[in-house]
């Protein structure tokens, strides 16, 4: 704990020969420079980088997932959250220490004292949650003690959710970010290419019979077979193979932690297989009509694909309607 606090304490002596560093890796990303709110949060976890050792994609695929949880949740004071660069937040009783009687407590001495997370991290003397340079610092002395190394950095996220599923999302965002070195990877793209024939409507909670009584989680789009498929989003291919609903599918996991679902194929592109990460309007597969039954079956309903989305935000992924999302991108991409 001491050594930690010493190098926080070296840490703002040598902020100011940083930002001139930082300014120069910033001109060389284009990517962030549309979104000045993006760079100020890179920015934020190159410095983190530079100060602690601690990979600065670690930072933002952890910043990431929080901001994804954060979906569903009520913000309980909408002035600070507005005033941060990250979503990092440590719960109150971790910050604190559970049997602090103040769980609003900044005293870094005597958070100390309840064994709370809460540390000082830019130096004025007081541990604030709401506090960028305070919760990452917290954050990255928690992960310290189980060291930066890739195995390492993994078994230390566990520690900190005690979840399988956020540890392997929060990697999959890293390797992501790792990637492409940058932030801004929102961009969306429509599933079909625009130069073949497609058609499609809402079938958003249509009846389906076969396989039991269910409902129709997706929207389907109508074209011929082998139509090539296109990844719609920046993310990694989760799941690639058969399903005796949606014949030969793929999943794909994209930065918002949305896990899109492309169902009915022909068949793969080459060489595509879980773990690759894939971009917007990337070829992932081709229309097909496979499905409802067993490995190979197809021809049982005209060829189309089954567009799905699914969010998840802490429990089982939940399915939404894609079809306003498909006609946003369709409209993107005439633009």
């Amino acid at each position: 704990m001491r050594v930690f606090r010493l190098i926080i304490q070296i840490s703002l002596c040598v902020a100011a020969v940083i930002s001139p560093l930082e300014s120069a890796f910033a001109k060389g990303s284009s990517a962030n420079q549309a979104d000045p709110l993006l760079r100020e949060r890179l920015q934020l976890f190159w410095r983190m980088e530079s100060l602690y050792g601690i990979p600065w994609n670690y930072l933002a695929a952890i910043d990431q997932y929080e901001r994804t949880m954060k979906i569903r949740k009520k913000q309980t004071d909408n002035q600070a959250s507005s005033s941060r660069l990250t979503a990092v937040d440590i719960p109150s009783d971790r910050w604190t220490g559970s049997m602090n009687p103040d769980q609003e407590d900044t005293n870094p001495v005597s958070i100390q004292f309840f064994g709370g997370m809460g540390m000082d991290g830019d130096g004025d003397g007081l541990a604030d949650r709401n506090n960028d340079l305070d919760a990452l610092t917290s954050l990255i002395h928690y992960l310290a003690q189980y060291g930066f190394s890739a195995d390492d950095w993994q078994i230390g996220v566990w520690s900190y959710y005690q979840r399988d599923r956020s540890v392997k999302t929060i990697r999959q965002f890293a390797q992501v970010y790792e990637k492409y070195q940058h932030l801004q990877l929102d961009e969306r793209h429509f599933p079909i290419p625009a130069r073949y024939d497609y058609s499609y409507r809402s079938t958003w909670g249509d009846a389906r019979g076969w396989g039991g009584r269910r409902i129709h989680e997706g929207t389907d789009i109508f074209a011929r077979h082998g139509t090539p498929v296109l990844s719609t989003a920046y993310g990694v291919i989760e799941v690639i193979g058969w399903n005796r609903y949606g014949g030969w599918r793929i999943g794909m996991r994209d930065m918002g932690n949305v896990y899109h679902y492309f169902a009915h194929l022909s068949s793969f592109k080459k060489g595509l297989k879980p773990g690759d990460i894939v971009e917007p309007g990337q070829v992932i597969g081709y229309v097909g009509s496979s499905g409802y039954g067993k490995p190979g079956t197809a021809g049982k309903f005209p060829p189309h694909l089954h567009y799905g989305m699914y969010r998840e935000t802490g429990g089982a992924d939940w399915a939404f309607d894609p079809y306003p999302y498909l006609k946003r991108w369709e409209r993107q991409r005439k633009r």
